[in-house]
């Protein structure tokens, strides 16, 4: 795996199955917990897992030492995570776990859920206004 890019997959089944150890077991806890949260499609895109509900809303991204959680409404869920780092221009913010960050498929499922809510609430973060 290159730094800074997650494995090169064709879908989510084989992103998951292309990991190992501790990022093994973190992404596919993660996964299941976004999937059990809301009605979200997941599909590969930019090398990461994208989660997409009224578009584009998580991404889940494996690298070398460290697994993204990312949202693009993430400013918005720091009340709920206050990890989660804005990340670049918008609306954009990632939660960056290593081995041993410590976080629960309740909780993952809990930001899930808030981030469907805001992209249903607030229209798709990446509509052009």
């Amino acid at each position: 795996m290159e730094m800074g890019m997650g494995p090169v997959a064709e879908t989510p089944d084989a992103y998951i199955a292309a990991l190992s150890g501790w990022q093994l077991e973190r992404c596919w806890m993660m996964r299941a917990a976004v999937m059990a949260a809301a009605p979200f499609e997941e599909t590969i895109k930019w090398t990461n897992i994208v989660f997409t509900a009224n578009g584009p809303c998580i991404l889940i991204r494996a690298e070398e030492q460290r697994v993204l959680l990312g949202f693009w409404r993430g400013k918005r869920l720091r009340d709920l995570e206050p990890r989660i780092k804005a990340s670049g221009k918008y609306q954009l913010g990632n939660l960056v776990l290593t081995e041993t960050t410590e976080i629960t498929a309740e909780h993952v499922a809990s930001l899930a859920a808030e981030a469907c809510h805001l992209n249903a609430e607030l229209g798709n973060p990446a509509a052009r206004a």
